[in-house]
């Protein structure tokens, strides 16, 4: 079963309202989607998620990636060589995770395809039912609680609350979803590397009283002392997310203790296989993990859930990109119950069709 052709195509969804954080704002999702092909006649499916402030990733530059350097390295592999094929993968371009991620979600569509179950189920199956938290994102405080309460009466339990602006601000938008929502409701607060270390300590030991599930990344992805700074004198638990993209980012990120949990996001490791590596690096450390992704359509988000399904240390959820969407252009995959997310039962992603732009 060898890798017959790699095809590049495009695929661009709406979000029913804009998506805003520290970093940036997004109004749709624009991804790039890949097909790889088996002389067998097998496809397997993969989405690459452009995200230029966090992993420098644009449409040009995955398609280029893909094309120019990806596809060269592995036509003709056996698809079943996995070790040798992720090494290809991995090893001929340097960076590039998104380009590299959309491969490897495909070649495991296909492996999942070739061996007649669901991805999860391949990868460990250690759970077919999972639940995501949603985003709120960074506005005028009115704005926050209004979408806060909106996502409680949709079911939703957990709010993952953008903050990272003016610290104070970020405190009285805090305090006022607590008071919205209720005690029963978890929140987690993700910076988007949005303070410095001091301020960071600031404003996470003053929003203690307030409940707060974690925060995730609350300073520039550089800064890993700092982060660790930060982990050390709250007590709140802290998330690290853009400072954690590799293998070698994990190793030092736990040998430093610099924070309490990681987010794997399939965009920043470059696929699946290299998640699975963080995972259990976590793991022996006595680390939880989240997963979670960019702004994506459904291709890539069934990736990742199929991914934080197969494995007890995937703790927490953040999945709700393709639940943010004004209309779906995939068909299969996962399916959104308010904030539960199930699988369809198919082989690999069990993705059916996708409109895309071509």
């Amino acid at each position: 079963m060898k890798i017959k052709d790699v095809k590049t195509s495009t695929i661009k969804a709406a979000l029913k309202k804009p998506f805003k954080t520290s970093l940036r704002r997004v109004d749709s999702v624009d991804d790039v989607l890949v097909y790889v092909e088996t002389d067998d006649g097998l496809i397997g499916m993969g989405e690459a998620a452009p995200t230029a402030v966090i992993t420098g990733d644009i449409t040009g530059s995955i398609e280029d990636a893909v094309e120019s350097y990806i596809k060269p390295a592995i036509m003709g592999m056996e698809i079943l060589d996995t070790d040798r094929l992720f090494l290809a993968l991995d090893k001929c371009i340097l960076h590039n995770a998104s380009a590299k991620a959309a491969i490897d979600m495909a070649i495991y569509d296909i492996l999942g395809k070739h061996y007649e179950i669901p991805l999860y189920r391949l990868l460990g199956g250690y759970t077919d039912r999972l639940k995501t938290d949603i985003t709120i994102s960074i506005n005028g405080i009115d704005e926050m609680v209004k979408d806060s309460v909106d996502a409680v009466k949709q079911g939703f339990d957990t709010l993952k609350t953008k903050v990272g602006g003016e610290y104070k601000q970020d405190i009285e938008r805090v305090r006022a979803i607590r008071e919205a929502v209720g005690p029963d409701i978890k929140i987690r607060l993700d910076a988007n590397q949005g303070w410095n270390a001091k301020d960071a300590i600031r404003v996470m030991n003053a929003l203690e009283k307030y409940d707060i599930e974690l925060v995730e990344q609350p300073v520039p992805a550089w800064d890993v002392e700092g982060l660790a700074e930060v982990t050390g004198a709250v007590s709140i638990p802290v998330m690290a997310d853009e400072a954690l993209f590799t293998m070698n980012d994990a190793l030092k990120l736990i040998s430093m203790r610099a924070c309490d949990i990681l987010n794997i996001k399939l965009m920043k490791a470059g696929g699946i296989h290299n998640a699975v590596k963080i995972n259990a690096m976590a793991e022996a450390a006595g680390m939880e993990c989240m997963v979670g992704s960019m702004m994506e359509c459904k291709v890539s988000v069934t990736a990742a859930a199929h991914f934080a399904a197969s494995t007890h240390n995937v703790t927490m959820l953040d999945l709700d990109a393709a639940y943010l969407l004004a209309e779906d252009p995939v068909s299969g995959g996962i399916r959104y119950d308010g904030p539960e997310i199930l699988f369809s039962g198919g082989p690999g992603l069990g993705i059916d069709e996708v409109k895309c732009c071509c």
